[in-house]
């Protein structure tokens, strides 16, 4: 290809990074470690790491991230083992059924599971109906524990990123290598242990990490469960002062710092290049049929795990369809018109226009960008286009939160972009906001297209005189346009329903997205949680078919999207 082309691509990405990364991120580490003299301190550091409110908000972020990670990873890594291994009834449905929690954003999950385990939710109501306790005894099953009530509707959320990535890893594993071990005499769980879970540790640590900075970082979820006492909370509230108060600045440098050491041991230990294999058509590998009772079984771990996991879903769906909810253990009464209300809600229509509005606009740019990136980085030999890959892949490990942050911080008066300040009007600096964040996956997308095409196409048609845009743009696009619509599609489904860019940067109600709307709706009383629970489930019906479409054209590929 071009090596002005591709030079020209490098200087693009270069200074677009540059802007919309590394710039709001260093006004952070400014604000937090630079005095309003101008002098280096460390100052503010210290006062909040000697606050025992701010250091109590840090270990328990922490501690819910590593709670929800261990909870994910042991729902899906024996799914995945089942489902690469063995042939059971129901398999094909329960695979695409195991994505389900995908489809909806932890915090609104967390207005379902609420109205479950609630004081006056549906498992109080069946404990009294079955006798178990009098009528009129209550227990707020969460509030009892509002940290493991969130570390587990997180891991309900999230764990099937670490599963799509660990079916892929066992995908690829060559069976000759388990089956020398088992010939060797390491058979069962030992065989497991000692030599699938090292093949396969770079797979899980690309879903593990990703769960782990996800949920160390979830705004949203401790809102609904009003548990401030995580980082992400207090940074929250910091905002309103984010002009005279330090303190927001250094928790967020904080969380950053974190993120990344988290990132990098992470990925010393278990994200080390994968063990070199043989072919797999070294030996007959494959899933096996089980026998009739051990496949039942196999279905009903699936069907368990599933319906566990989809509870949060079915808590909306009914909350979205009662017209109240109130001590019994399913609605009394249902209706249709929180779903009308939900589109036609003075706060709901115009957040639905400004998500499809943000979302379509930053997807443009991911495809754009996603596609000249993958094409360096795969078809092209310039020196550097490794680091290229690098940042395209960096914001998967930078949290959410501190990006948003980062961008209300370059803006505020009196900064280089204060004509961008959400404050007045947050497009620009959404649109940039969720292109960043969701560029990784166009470009993991598009990369793996160009890989799998040969190369020879394009020299082909270059010897027949096309230049090599040309070539590129009229033979290998059309041949990677499934790779491409399945990174499109990705990128714009969860741009639509980003949480923490969305709750931080939009401040004028005019310019709500879909899940501001569904937060301000929420907090409203009277029948505002019925109809932010019906946003949520016209959420989860978009989020539900794009899911379905990806699976559908990159099956088993789909984990290598979420991978970092």
């Amino acid at each position: 290809m071009s090596k002005t082309f591709a030079r020209i691509v490098f200087a693009v990405t270069a200074v677009f990074f540059t802007v919309c990364f590394l710039w709001p991120i260093s006004q952070i580490i400014k604000g937090g470690f630079i005095d309003a003299d101008g002098n280096v301190t460390s100052s503010y550091l210290t006062a909040l790491l000697a606050d025992p409110t701010y250091r109590a908000g840090l270990v328990n972020s922490f501690l819910i991230a590593c709670a929800t990670t261990v909870l994910a990873l042991l729902l899906a890594l024996p799914l995945a083992f089942l489902s690469d291994r063995f042939r059971f009834p129901g398999k094909n449905l329960l695979g695409s059924l195991v994505l389900i929690p995908m489809i909806l954003p932890p915090f609104v999950g967390a207005i379902g599971i609420k109205q479950i385990f609630g004081q006056y939710g549906a498992l109080n109501a069946l404990i009294v109906a079955l006798g178990l306790r009098p009528h009129g005894w209550t227990f707020d099953w969460f509030a009892a524990n509002q940290f493991w009530g969130i570390a587990v509707v997180e891991a309900l959320s999230l764990y099937p990123i670490i599963y799509l990535n660990a079916v892929a890893a066992l995908a690829n594993i060559d069976p000759a290598m388990e089956e020398a071990a088992e010939n060797l005499g390491c058979t069962g769980l030992r065989r497991f242990w000692k030599i699938t879970v090292p093949l396969i540790k770079p797979g899980l640590f690309a879903g593990g990490t990703i769960v782990f900075i996800w949920s160390f970082t979830e705004l949203g979820t401790p809102l609904i469960f009003d548990y401030a006492r995580v980082t992400s909370v207090q940074i929250y509230y910091g905002l309103r002062d984010i002009g005279g108060n330090p303190f927001p600045f250094a928790l967020v440098a904080i969380m950053l710092a974190s993120s990344i050491a988290i990132y990098a041991v992470g990925k010393g230990l278990f994200g080390r290049s994968a063990h070199a294999m043989m072919a797999k058509a070294t030996s007959a590998g494959g899933p096996r049929a089980l026998s009739r009772g051990r496949g039942l079984l196999c279905t009903a771990g699936f069907a368990g795990v599933i319906a566990v996991a989809i509870l949060p879903h079915l808590g909306v769906i009914l909350v979205a369809f009662s017209r109240e909810w109130y001590g019994t253990i399913v609605p009394e009464a249902y209706t249709l018109d929180n779903f009308r209300l939900a589109l036609g809600h003075d706060l709901t229509v115009p957040a639905i226009a400004n998500s499809l509005k943000f979302a379509s606009l930053s997807t443009v740019i991911d495809i754009v960008l996603g596609i000249a990136i993958a094409y360096v980085v795969v078809r092209s030999r310039l020196a550097g286009r490794q680091i290229l890959d690098f940042l395209a892949m960096l914001p998967l490990a930078v949290p959410g939160l501190v990006l948003a942050f980062g961008y209300l911080a370059m803006s505020q008066e009196g900064r280089l972009f204060a004509f961008l300040n959400p404050a007045r009007d947050p497009t620009v600096l959404l649109v940039i906001a969720y292109s960043v964040r969701r560029l990784p996956y166009v470009v993991r997308a598009a990369a793996a297209g160009f890989e799998q095409t040969s190369e020879t196409l394009e020299e082909a048609a270059q010897n027949l005189g096309a230049p090599p845009l040309r070539a590129m743009i009229r033979i290998t696009l059309p041949l990677i346009t499934a790779n491409l619509i399945a990174g499109g599609l990705l990128a714009f489904a969860f741009a639509m329903l980003e949480v923490s860019d969305s709750l931080v940067l939009a401040q004028k109600q005019a310019f709500y997205p879909i899940t501001k709307a569904i937060m301000e709706l929420f907090q409203l009383l009277g029948d505002g949680k019925f109809i932010a629970s019906a946003l949520g489930v016209w959420a989860m019906v978009f989020l539900g078919i794009t899911i379905a479409g990806l699976s559908v054209l990159l099956g088993k590929k789909l984990g290598a999207i979420f991978r970092v």
